[in-house]
């Protein structure tokens, strides 16, 4: 299996974490944020950044913090370009793991989300890139989008249809 680098690397490493929580903020760089635009499909984003208070519980690894970001999506309906700020928080659990994937588990609404880790360190920015996928719109659409796509001849779902095949369907409901 081929391992992919991560576009925001940001290891914490173990030995440096205790009982007591450890605060670590990160911030990504322009070609960061250009290289996970990419991954996740989006026109642009203008500011990734991340705040975490880590520490440890045996071999795992908690972590509880911030996710802020401003992005730019693409609305589905039109294509125009939408910016959108993310604040999302989040609360993980680092485990260790052989191949750097956890095992798949099912967890109650009060548990928090595991990663995996393998070697000396977990990583901080692929959890915040994660989160920011998570948190953002999947079908982000414009305001007008709307009043455009009728303005192009779309109809809307539910609008009666009109035209030839129409009154045959109204001639074959009165039948």
């Amino acid at each position: 299996m081929t391992m992919v680098a991560a576009e925001f690397p940001r290891p914490v490493r173990l030995d440096t974490l205790g009982d007591a929580p450890h605060d670590v903020t990160i911030e990504a760089e322009a070609d960061e944020r250009a290289a996970l635009a990419r991954r996740f499909g989006l026109i642009a984003i203008d500011r990734l950044s991340a705040t975490a208070a880590l520490h440890r519980q045996g071999d795992a690894v908690l972590a509880k913090g911030r996710v802020t970001a401003r992005v730019v999506q693409r609305c589905v309906a039109t294509g125009d370009p939408l910016p959108a700020d993310v604040d999302a928080p989040f609360a993980l659990r680092f485990e260790p793991g052989t191949d750097g994937r956890p095992e798949e588990v099912e967890l109650s609404a009060d548990e928090l989300d595991v990663l995996s880790y393998s070697g000396g360190a977990v990583d901080l920015g692929e959890a915040a890139a994660e989160t920011l996928a998570l948190a953002l719109d999947p079908f982000p659409r414009a305001a007008d989008a709307d009043a455009r796509l009728r303005a192009a001849g779309v109809k809307a779902e539910g609008e009666e249809e009109r035209g030839a095949f129409a009154a045959l369907a109204a001639l074959k409901d009165r039948l």
